[in-house]
């Protein structure tokens, strides 16, 4: 496989470190809310990443996605007497950490729910650590970072020395940094911040009243308090998978100040050159064009999609569409255009399994083309192999009325949607249809069969007008409704 490699600008063949294991590790969500469409892009693209490391390249793989559960975000919404508590969540109480808990572990489920809808298998997953279940390994992580000269405490707080490891080291390898405005001397408590404010960055917020704690201890000065946002990811990747491993995944967004940030901690802590050795970020989604936000009404959830009446699989389908570097428009015209596409593919995996016989879900053990392979190992090129998949459905159009040939197509599919994860291989369900569109079927049926092509034609679009389309079989015929 050749990936594009953020820390390197350009794409390289990549091979894992350990042999035939790839080691991955993903920035995961802030369960501080439902994960909106944007978010959802991003674990859409890992998710087809790992399974074209599997299926395309026959690596295992060691995903860890990470669960922050503590931060600004969290802590706020998790206060005692917030609105956006819910009644799933139970009662609050003075725990603050337990209050804390209750509240990330519902939008926790709530993000676990829409993966899984969205045809992420957990099962994939190696762990889904929370943050708040590793305070241990990154308070241990801050104190190699001070003990390296690279961290000081200030006021109750910790603070990693930019300037200091900037002299000896480079940052910004993922993002470039205007290192000549650092602002010496001043200090971010900030989670989250502009990319222009290239300043001494928390690593341990000292504790605030109303908001919870955990005892830290640090040449022997007592700081009591909680992580701060980029530390997290660098003690758990570490103690999940050790360093350096294969790939780092995010957002581009994360590239500064999150991912250079985990970098230079990893370095300054763990005296590493190379947390990860590729870094892949996948592009921002817009809604019809815009930026999506709130105020402009384009924020969509998968929920809100779902409660549209949009299939899943087919938004799954919409957001891999394109390549993952590009900025994604998201339309309702291109979510349509998405869900007619998959549709016609599997109505013809229905269509071979008739031909085939085969009425339930089994693995058929065929083999991917190896043209649709190439396009996935050359940086998860989704256009060109779906281009090459339809090309080879329509060479193989006789699979229809062909038993033998049906099982070939239908393994080769199969082997596809190893990496798609778009159709499904189980009996076409049953289509309820109404009688006076079943009785101009037959009649068109019945037309056909006596040659009279003028009355079929007038029938065939007296359905279409109905919402239905007719295909014509050797001795039957099939309704469908029209996407």
């Amino acid at each position: 496989m050749h990936l594009y490699n953020t820390l390197t600008r350009q794409i390289e063949p990549f091979s894992p470190l350990s042999d035939g294991i790839v080691r991955m590790y993903s920035c995961g969500p802030t369960v501080y809310d439902v994960a909106h469409l944007g978010n959802m892009r991003a674990f859409v693209f890992v998710d087809l990443l790992q399974r074209a490391l599997r299926a395309v390249a026959g690596y295992r793989v060691r995903w860890v996605m990470n669960i922050t559960d503590v931060d600004d975000k969290t802590i706020r919404d998790s206060a005692v007497g917030s609105a956006r508590w819910r009644a799933p969540m139970g009662e609050q109480s003075d725990d603050l950490r337990a209050n804390l808990r209750a509240y990330t572990m519902f939008f926790e489920e709530e993000f676990k729910r829409d993966l899984q809808v969205l045809g992420i298998r957990m099962d994939h997953f190696e762990a889904m650590p929370r943050a708040t279940d590793y305070i241990d390994e990154m308070q241990h992580l801050i104190r190699e970072i001070v003990r390296s000269g690279f961290g000081y405490a200030s006021e109750g707080s910790v603070y990693f020395n930019v300037g200091a490891y900037a002299q000896s080291h480079s940052y910004g390898r993922l993002f470039t940094i205007d290192t000549a405005n650092f602002r010496e001397g001043v200090r971010i408590d900030a989670d989250e911040y502009d990319r222009e404010s290239v300043s001494d960055f928390v690593l341990w917020k000292g504790r605030k009243d109303s908001e919870p704690y955990w005892d830290f201890e640090i040449d022997g000065e007592s700081l009591p308090g909680r992580p701060g946002w980029h530390i997290e990811c660098s003690a758990m990747s570490k103690e999940l998978l050790g360093l350096p491993f294969d790939i780092h995944t995010g957002g581009v967004d994360l590239r500064f100040p999150h991912h250079e940030d985990e970098l230079a901690q990893c370095c300054a802590g763990y005296h590493v050159a190379d947390q990860a050795r590729f870094w892949m970020h996948n592009e921002f989604l817009e809604v019809e064009g815009k930026k999506m936000s709130k105020s402009l009404g384009n924020f969509y959830t998968l929920r809100d999609l779902e409660a549209m009446g949009h299939d899943p699989l087919d938004i799954r389908f919409a957001l891999m569409l394109g390549s993952y570097r590009a900025v994604l428009n998201f339309t309702f015209e291109s979510l349509r255009a998405a869900a007619t596409a998959r549709g016609r593919t599997q109505n013809l995996i229905w269509d071979l399994m008739d031909s085939a016989s085969i009425t339930e879900s089994v693995d058929l053990g065929g083999a991917m083309p190896e043209d649709v392979a190439a396009a996935f190992a050359d940086d998860l090129n989704v256009p060109q192999a779906l281009a090459r998949t339809y090309e080879y459905c329509a060479r193989n159009s006789d699979a229809r009325t062909d038993a033998v040939k049906a099982r070939e197509v239908l393994g080769a599919l199969q082997r596809i949607n190893d990496v798609l994860a778009v159709w499904t291989f189980t009996t076409r369900p049953t289509i309820d249809v109404p009688a006076n569109v079943r009785d101009l079927a037959d009649q068109r049926w019945t037309a056909r069969t006596a040659k009279d092509w003028s009355e079929a034609d007038r029938l065939r679009n007296e359905l279409a007008s109905l919402g239905w389309s007719m295909k014509d079989g050797k001795d039957s015929y099939t309704l469908q409704p029209l996407s």
